[in-house]
């Protein structure tokens, strides 16, 4: 069966049962249907007394472009924790329309470990996206708005309308707008063209991930701290110099009210009836790419007896680091476990195996065994073990297991995580057996997690930026100096001297290589790596700079996956995956 057909074979629970099961009143709940739910934030004050329970994060190595089952794993992880008698629940980002409908498909999982129904996951889900997108757009027109007002308004009218002339330099106006669906046609635009619409200027639009404001959502701790970090964002700079923020344009307490159903955690289960907290959806190259510490705080309080499992997008390099660094250092919580996954294919393709393309059947290397191009490619986990080490919690390795793996391959890469440091290694079928597949995995977790923890960062947060970007390229990425190009230097001079420089750095740069250069596979050392530009999320409270072109609006490929995707005779949804 494909993954809708067993996300509908699922037998599920109503909503307001596994609200019930984790603890939860009704009165806590906002009902989406009988599938969905919001909690209310309140219900934090009522568990405030109770200890966090585990904390477990989901990472991996560096991935083909296919991606290696991050979120599969995750999910099957907890159905795993729960199928051995353990209190599990899963906190994960929602989806983007953009490559449900593109080539990547949907973000649900797949198999027998996916979040159900897994229609509703991927298409809108309770409309947090939609909230997200209506909020940008809003601080957006009131940037374009106050240029154009201002240009017209005088002195005396400006002060009869209590308004504070801001003189904002409309060629620091680079605050695109966004929405959810790849569009490629969107990415360079310009706009104020005809005589009464302002002044003409070129601008963009990214897709709704890739918005500060979902970056915000993710890392605001209450209602109140999301006004406050909607307040602080920096959307453009006075002709002083100075910097122009939503609460200088009057926009931020319009945004929060937007938001304010949007910050409530959805939850949903599994196709075996694990509680998921569905939560955010940042970017993951130019913001952390994590679901939100809301999320995250609430499960905890309610598995004060368990375990949360989490996922930190993309590899160890770049998930992994963001979610000590930036997620970890502002909530403060403390994982007890990581988890990283491995695939045989994508050590393959870091040996030296032909490439891999996202819609081409892969090379017989990938079907058949190979152990001498397997082994070729270990450095790639060996080093995202080394990686995983500096953060100070036990590391655990899910080997995410293909039919054509032969047992060989699968024993190779688990010795050679054990030698390199990993508290155990587990093959995990939890695609195709569910949780049954991750009963191993999961005991495996359990273990590591009566280890004891720590939670150590890459750099001081009153460490120069300068000296942030080097720890990383050289700590996490195996660089062996960073130039930093004139955009750059200049950008860490005006960050420090307004007043940003004791924010954290999060790095800008591909997925698929632990350098800067996605062709550069294996684990890569002694490179120099480019610093290109430093650009500030100031309401979600971090530098992000630039280790290379960075594509923020995705295009469509010549056969997306909408094509596929229809109503049948009956109305209801076919061809989603």
């Amino acid at each position: 069966m494909d993954d809708l057909a067993i996300s509908r074979a699922a037998e599920l629970k109503p909503i307001i049962d596994i609200a019930k099961d984790l603890g939860l009143g009704e009165d806590e709940l906002d009902l989406y249907g009988t599938t969905k739910a919001k909690v209310h934030l309140e219900v934090q004050e009522r568990l405030k007394s109770k200890p966090d329970g585990n904390y477990v994060v989901v990472t991996g190595i560096t991935p083909t472009p296919l991606g290696e089952g991050k979120t599969v794993t995750t999910l099957g992880l907890s159905q795993g924790l729960n199928a051995i008698g353990e209190r599990t629940l899963t906190c994960i980002r929602q989806p983007s329309l953009g490559p449900m409908f593109g080539i990547k498909g949907g973000g649900a999982g797949g198999g027998h470990a996916q979040v159900a129904p897994m229609e509703d996951f991927n298409l809108h889900l309770t409309g947090d996206a939609h909230a997200v997108s209506a909020a940008h757009n809003l601080l957006a027109a009131a940037l374009d708005s106050r240029i154009y007002h201002e240009d017209r308004l005088t002195d005396d009218r400006m002060k009869r309308l209590k308004l504070t002339r801001l003189d904002i330099d409309a060629a620091s106006a680079s605050f695109n707008r966004v929405v959810d669906v790849n569009d490629r046609a969107l990415r360079d635009i310009v706009v104020g063209l005809g005589a009464a619409n302002g002044r003409p200027r070129e601008t963009g639009f990214s897709i709704t991930a890739a918005s500060e404001v979902m970056a915000v959502l993710a890392l605001s701790e209450s209602l109140a701290d999301l006004r406050a970090r909607l307040g602080r964002m920096v959307v453009a700079t006075r002709c002083s110099g100075e910097p122009v923020t939503a609460d200088d344009l009057g926009c931020a307490g319009a945004m929060a009210v937007l938001l304010k159903e949007a910050i409530k955690p959805n939850l949903m289960q599994t196709v075996e009836q694990t509680p998921v907290f569905v939560h955010t959806g940042p970017f993951g190259n130019i913001a952390h790419g994590n679901s939100s510490i809301l999320a995250d705080r609430i499960g905890l309080k309610l598995m004060s007896d368990g375990y949360v499992v989490t996922e930190a997008g993309f590899g160890a390099d770049c998930g992994l680091e963001k979610f000590y660094d930036i997620k970890c250092r502002t909530s403060g919580l403390l994982p007890t476990c990581i988890v990283i996954v491995a695939s045989i294919r994508a050590l393959k393709m870091h040996g030296g195996g032909p490439r891999v393309v996202p819609g081409r059947r892969l090379h017989r290397d990938y079907r058949e065994e190979n152990l001498t191009l397997l082994e070729a490619g270990l450095p790639n986990l060996e080093a995202c073990l080394r990686i995983a080490g500096q953060f100070g919690a036990p590391v655990v390795v899910a080997v995410n297991r293909f039919p054509s793996d032969s047992d060989r391959e699968v024993e190779m890469v688990a010795a050679a995580s054990r030698k390199a440091g990993a508290s155990g290694a587990y093959p995990s079928e939890v695609h195709s057996r569910g949780g049954k597949g991750g009963e191993d995995l999961a005991r495996g977790v359990v273990e590591a997690c009566r280890k004891p923890a720590e939670r150590r960062f890459i750099y001081e947060i009153s460490a120069s930026i300068r000296a942030k970007i080097e720890a990383l390229a050289t700590k996490v990425y195996g660089a062996g100096r960073v130039d930093f190009l004139p955009e750059a230097e200049k950008k860490m001079k005006f960050f420090e001297s307004n007043g940003y420089g004791d924010l954290p750095v999060n790095m800008a740069k591909t997925h698929l290589s632990l350098s800067h250069d996605p062709l550069l596979k294996g684990a890569p050392t002694g490179f120099a790596l480019p610093v290109r530009d430093i650009h500030l999320s100031a309401g979600a409270g971090f530098l992000y700079a630039l280790c290379g072109e960075m594509q923020t609006m995705p295009g469509l490929p010549s056969v997306p996956a909408f094509m596929h995707v229809d109503l049948d005779e009956d109305g209801e949804i076919v061809g989603l995956s």
